[in-house]
């Protein structure tokens, strides 16, 4: 018996470990890949359509001289549309003085709402509220304000600045300046919106250590509120001057691109080349080239910014 007792029993073989499924683990890509079908389906269809209709002669209203053009179409762009060099100018031009002056007075708001002061909720909502109007409606607001017999123009009239008739939005010499302006009201409150969202971050023991240590005013806000800021500056500059770049809604409303093609931006002359002109597969060439334009731009600009750096 104590011998039998002293037999020690071999060890059970261990049992086998049930595979994890893998269901539970594939489930959330499951439920996500319907919406990830149908945003792949509207964004790729398209841009492969362009990239393929770049490369052709494609105008529906002159089938006979539709066919594989290779890269004619491009060819054409940089050496003989000189109209293409023009807008393109005009694109930088707006998109420089726009992204700025947006930049500038939406930091200033943001800095100014930020504050404690009577009334700040109703101030942030005046401030806030021009960027919930759509660009076409915004449009609309500003071509009755410039209009030549009800608008500003005649109000000016009336106290004796200027003349009767006057149309900023004819004239070569202040289309640009009043078109400008338009934008501003609904683009500045874009950047004090993003701008606003990240003083709010800002610990305030940071201010009042500086102020203990002496700071001015100006020294905070160029030692501490500026590198806090930096990233959501770099962010929402590169986003608004894609936007800009690709503003039709706006020009088009004001201007058609006029006078004399003077507001005329390289995608307003992609959307009178394609819906004007019916030259489709041209206007596929000109947004293939803005295509790689911004995305060559927004490289360098994220590079050379050092965008998400750690600056904080």
């Amino acid at each position: 018996m104590a011998q039998a007792a002293a037999v020690a029993k071999p060890p059970a073989p261990p049992r086998p470990r049930r595979r994890a499924s893998a269901t539970p683990r594939r489930l959330p890509y499951l439920l996500i890949a319907p919406a990830a079908l149908l945003m792949l389906g509207f964004i790729a269809y398209p841009v492969i359509s362009v990239f393929y209709y770049s490369l052709q002669n494609y105008n529906p209203t002159k089938p006979w001289r539709n066919g594989y053009a290779g890269l004619d179409n491009f060819v054409q762009i940089f050496t003989k549309d000189p109209q293409f060099w023009d807008t393109l100018t005009f694109s930088a031009k707006w998109v420089l003085v726009e992204v700025g002056l947006q930049l500038l007075f939406g930091l200033a708001l943001a800095l100014i709402v930020n504050q404690t002061f009577v009334g700040r909720g109703l101030g942030r909502a005046l401030v806030f509220s021009p960027w919930a109007v759509s660009g076409v409606l915004t449009s609309a607001i500003w071509v009755l304000l410039y209009n030549s017999q009800t608008g500003i123009t005649r109000y000016l009239a009336d106290l004796g600045i200027g003349s009767y008739g006057t149309s900023w939005l004819s004239d070569t010499s202040t289309v640009f300046s009043a078109a400008v302006v338009a934008d501003l009201w609904r683009g500045v409150p874009f950047f004090a919106i993003l701008i606003l969202a990240d003083l709010q971050s800002v610990s305030k023991d940071l201010y009042e250590a500086a102020e203990v240590d002496g700071a001015s005013k100006i020294k905070q806000f160029w030692h501490i509120t500026l590198p806090h800021l930096k990233d959501a500056i770099i962010l929402s500059t590169l986003l608004r001057a894609v936007w800009e770049f690709n503003n039709v809604d706006l020009l088009y409303t004001l201007t058609g691109g006029g006078p004399a093609g003077e507001t005329t931006t390289l995608p307003l002359y992609i959307a009178n080349t394609s819906v004007d002109a019916h030259n489709f597969g041209y206007a596929s060439a000109l947004t293939t080239v803005a295509f790689v334009i911004l995305l060559f731009c927004s490289m360098v600009y994220l590079r050379l910014s050092k965008f998400g750096g750690g600056s904080k």
